[in-house]
């Protein structure tokens, strides 16, 4: 599923490629996970704005003389959108298309989870509500470490669920979570409510560090995921802990070990991870 890192990737990909350019038709292919919310020949004539990110989604702006708003985009569990000067026809996965003056920007979705919605702005609805939950951006720097374990400390789960719950950081996936954890030297059973704020300091440091390597390895690629030059992502390959389990822990020598917590893998080293 792609995270935060595929996501930011997409971005930097498409940004400037896209900016200032217009829209000369758009077309649905089969329903994503949730409608259009306007009629795709309304976006015809509109301008695109500065590409951003929120989380996991992407919101393009769109200017036009008669009509103001944007297109929040999310990838689900299988997206990727591409920028082409002449893509071949539309496959059976090809669910939404953009045609501008700057190519063809196309959401492929074999799954489709993903989603391209209409909204007049981001704060309003339906992109104020979806984005409604989503935690502090990793990089904020209003995301202190002091803030940080507050946070963790209104929670009595385990801190492996709870990055994942996408409320106290967004945008943190099961890989890179576990990549964060292994860096931290923090078990992922360890509960929230119990890490000091030394602990919880050196884990938002661990975060930060874990997302900003993927971004500059182009995200992961486990299945699906491609950039939007079509390229695969590298971070996998470089894992410390994620996928490899049974294996010598590069720190200490143990063995990594895969337990699985709310239906998600987990791979840690006993020997220097701690509760």
């Amino acid at each position: 599923m792609p995270e935060l890192p595929e996501v930011e990737v997409t971005r930097i990909t498409l940004a400037e490629r896209l900016r200032g350019g217009r829209i000369q038709s758009a077309r649905l292919g089969k329903p994503l996970r949730w409608p259009l919310g306007c009629a795709p020949e309304a976006l015809a004539g509109l301008r695109l704005g500065d590409l951003q990110r929120r989380g996991k989604y992407l919101w393009l702006p769109l200017d036009g003389p008669a009509r103001r708003g944007g297109l929040l985009m999310h990838l689900g569990m299988s997206g990727s959108l591409n920028l082409a000067d002449a893509p071949p026809p539309a496959g059976a996965h090809d669910h939404f298309e953009l045609h501008t003056d700057r190519g063809t920007l196309r959401l492929t979705d074999p799954r489709r989870f993903g989603a391209v919605v209409w909204s007049d702005a981001l704060n309003a609805d339906p992109a104020a509500k979806l984005l409604a939950r989503l935690g502090p951006e990793p990089f904020d720097p209003t995301l202190t470490p002091q803030r940080f374990h507050q946070a963790l400390h209104a929670r009595r789960c385990n801190i492996k669920v709870a990055l994942l719950g996408g409320e106290l950081i967004v945008g943190a996936g099961n890989i890179y979570v576990s990549e964060a954890l292994f860096i931290a030297g923090i078990d992922p059973r360890a509960r929230c409510d119990r890490l000091s704020r030394p602990r919880a300091e050196k884990l938002l440091a661990a975060l930060r560090q874990t997302l900003a390597r993927a971004i500059a390895l182009g995200g992961s690629t486990l299945r699906d995921f491609r950039d939007a030059h079509g390229m695969s992502g590298a971070f996998q390959d470089q894992a410390l802990v994620y996928g490899r389990e049974g294996e010598r822990c590069t720190r200490c020598e143990g063995t990594v070990r895969r337990i699985v917590q709310g239906q998600r893998s987990t791979f840690y080293c006993p020997g220097c991870q701690r509760r």
